[in-house]
């Protein structure tokens, strides 16, 4: 399952079942895009296991700080919320793999904006995901006039 939300400036695609795809992230790193595992602190790795991808190459150090701070921060909130939440089972989060491949905008200033946008994003993204939304009957009314934040058909 691939799901990707948008909220104020910041998109987060989640997935899974997929240790495939997480083993080739950390043995292949980019420039400018680190793969790492989400931490609640260090030390402590939310569940299910969630890698993090940053989707923009890091610009300079305070959208460094504001990825790899702020959103991989909103991105570990949003996963252990949606098992508190009963989203995601206990049982399952010790068997899961999710990638939230998240990008953040290099012209972005606001670290509290950026974690909150990424928490909520991701209990989203799981949320949707666990309940398979958005219906396809939503998928097919729009198909005439996709839209996002960066393009809108005249």
């Amino acid at each position: 399952m691939l799901m990707t939300i948008m909220l104020n400036g910041s998109d987060l695609t989640v997935t899974r079942p997929v240790s495939a795809a997480w083993a080739t992230a950390l043995a292949m790193p980019r420039p400018g895009h680190s793969a790492f595992v989400t931490v609640l602190r260090p030390n402590l790795p939310v569940k299910p296991l969630t890698l993090f991808v940053n989707k923009a190459a890091i610009a300079d150090s305070q959208h460094g700080d504001l990825t790899w701070g702020a959103a991989q921060a909103g991105v570990a909130g949003g996963v252990a919320d949606a098992v508190a939440d009963g989203i995601i089972s206990a049982e399952d989060a010790e068997d899961l793999l999710l990638i939230a491949a998240v990008w953040v905008n290099p012209a972005a200033k606001d670290a509290a904006l950026v974690y909150q946008n990424n928490r909520t994003a991701t209990r989203k993204a799981l949320e949707n995901g666990a309940t398979g939304a958005p219906p396809v009957a939503d998928m097919l009314a729009a198909r005439h006039a996709p839209a996002n934040p960066f393009f809108t058909p005249a």
